[in-house]
């Protein structure tokens, strides 16, 4: 296991607020930048980090759905991710007291122990909620989305042992590249996407969990690695 805060990485976090969550759809309200979290609290998730070689050929992919760069937001793009912070998020735990972070960490490992090492691949593309009229776009998951969704179970389990609330809801596992509610022509992004991440193959092997904390501020969240927990060495 690796700690502290030397690694920030930059992107958005999944639009999952409150005290606890998975990686799933937004809600009916979109996404909304939340306010600044209590003294003494981190806004914290947990999730498996995406290899470079597939974060590069995922910004590929975003910049020709994007038909301009995605570093800066052009008038009339959506808010596209930072490729840097590309991540799945298996657990979204919102603010936190710092106190508790070692607990935190405990759940990381307990969950991390039981899981060995598996492959992830990327493949297709979609929207929440439709295509028609999307808010938000993403690449699905194919090989290792049952491993994702038991390590979200199982952290699930370890934080309620420790006091956090149960959460019961179906697991959802996706990369999202971008939000679009509020932007004209969303819809053709969205047919974009589709089509071009129709045949998208893309594989790493998912080795470690990370707990990040997120530092808000203008524009999109930057993501500061606080502890890396390898899964189970076979």
């Amino acid at each position: 296991m690796r700690l502290g805060g030397d690694r920030v990485l930059s992107g958005r976090e999944g639009p999952f607020g409150g005290s606890a969550g998975s990686a799933r759809p937004g809600g009916p309200g979109g996404f909304r930048r939340p306010e600044d979290d209590p003294p003494g609290t981190s806004r914290l998730f947990i999730a498996v980090p995406v290899a470079d070689d597939v974060r590069a050929a995922v910004g590929d992919l975003m910049a020709g759905v994007a038909r301009a760069s995605i570093e800066e937001r052009a008038s009339g793009q959506p808010r596209w991710v930072r490729v840097e912070g590309l991540h799945l998020t298996l657990r979204f735990l919102g603010a936190t007291l710092d106190e508790r972070q070692p607990d935190v960490v405990a759940a990381v490992v307990a969950a991390a122990g039981g899981v060995a090492p598996f492959a992830i691949e990327l493949n297709g593309g979609g929207a929440f909620p439709n295509a028609y009229r999307p808010r938000v776009l993403w690449i699905g998951i194919g090989a290792g989305s049952d491993e994702l969704a038991g390590l979200a179970r199982q952290l699930n389990d370890e934080l309620r042992i420790l006091g956090w609330p149960s959460d019961d809801r179906p697991f959802q596992g996706h990369l999202t590249l971008a939000r679009t509610d509020g932007v004209a022509g969303a819809d053709e992004y969205a047919r974009r996407l589709v089509e071009a991440a129709g045949e998208v193959r893309l594989t790493w092997q998912a080795d470690r969990l990370v707990l990040y904390k997120s530092l808000l501020g203008r524009g999109p969240a930057r993501y500061e690695a606080l502890a890396e927990v390898p899964l189970r060495t076979v």
